[in-house]
């Protein structure tokens, strides 16, 4: 990686994302009761700000929790967390349950909350979370079966793997919400890049079989509107030629097995063929960029 790298200053890390994992979990046991839910993320969030702040030294910067199930209470926590100087924030990729059950967060009724995170230009990243696809294994398995952490399941894994941050991609982009903000940056964090090309041939099919329900194509809203945090493991050449340098990010979650003990070898990973100017972008640049940093 030394080899291969410039020094870190030049690559402009001069930030890191810290996501709280086990919070994605917190919407979904709470789902039945959305004024609980929104009550309990803000517990966390301030526990978040009080313990690390927002923004640590300039150099960590933590993602406090926005829920969606009641539009007004996701527009007063964004506030309360833009105020407190949050650069990104957590979303969790699912359905948002309210009082009239699940709903597309890419809906009309969230434009109101959609309209303000474009409008303070913070980054939306969407971690892995529980978002309720264990009620898809359920049909198979009982409807008891819940998702738990450290509990491997490999059916439930191969049911649910991808599913749910393709079906939210497909959500915002169907249900318009990323043409009617075409500034919405978001971040698919610690899903890999796997389900990228399989996502891109369906929407191109979907296209070509009913344009007319599209103000635009699909494709370019997808590589405008999202940025991809892929696996070492992954095809990144294919990402690369599917998305630009501009919309991959570097990351890292060791000692989980999607990561590597020295994380920054994982520009090893990249083609060679890659310019260190692309390079740079990956490995911290494009991150740069979208915390504003």
């Amino acid at each position: 990686a030394e080899a291969r790298l410039p020094h870190l200053d030049e690559l402009g890390i001069d930030g890191t994302l810290m996501f709280p994992t086990l919070a994605s979990l917190l919407e979904e046991r709470m789902r039945d009761d959305p004024d609980l839910c929104h009550a309990a993320v803000h517990s966390l969030n301030q526990w978040l700000f009080d313990e690390w702040g927002f923004n640590h030294e300039n150099r960590i910067f933590t993602t406090p929790v926005i829920a969606l199930p009641i539009v007004e209470k996701a527009i007063e926590e964004l506030e309360w967390a833009l105020d407190k100087g949050a650069r990104c924030i957590l979303i969790r990729p699912a359905p948002a349950w309210g009082l009239r059950g699940p709903r597309s967060p890419g809906l009309e009724e969230f434009d109101p909350f959609w309209a303000r995170v474009q409008e303070a230009g913070v980054f939306v990243g969407m971690h892995s979370s529980d978002s309720g696809y264990a009620d898809l294994s359920g049909i198979w398995e009982g409807r008891g079966s819940e998702m738990l952490p450290f509990k491997p399941n490999p059916f439930r894994f191969l049911v649910m793997t991808n599913r749910a941050i393709t079906d939210m991609m497909n959500a915002m982009i169907c249900h318009g919400a990323f043409t009617r903000f075409p500034d919405l940056r978001f971040g698919t964090i610690e899903n890999g890049g796997t389900w990228v090309r399989p996502l891109v041939t369906a929407l191109e099919g979907i296209y070509k079989k009913m344009p007319q329900e599209f103000a635009e194509h699909p494709v370019n809203v997808f590589t405008r509107n999202v940025y991809v945090n892929p696996f070492w493991e992954d095809g990144l050449e294919d990402l690369i030629d599917l998305m630009g340098a501009d919309r991959l990010l570097f990351g890292s979650d060791y000692p989980h097995p999607e990561g590597l003990a020295n994380p920054i070898e994982f520009a090893d990973d990249l083609p060679e063929s890659l310019p260190d100017a692309d390079v740079a972008k990956i490995m911290g640049g494009n991150l740069k960029e979208l915390l504003k940093v």
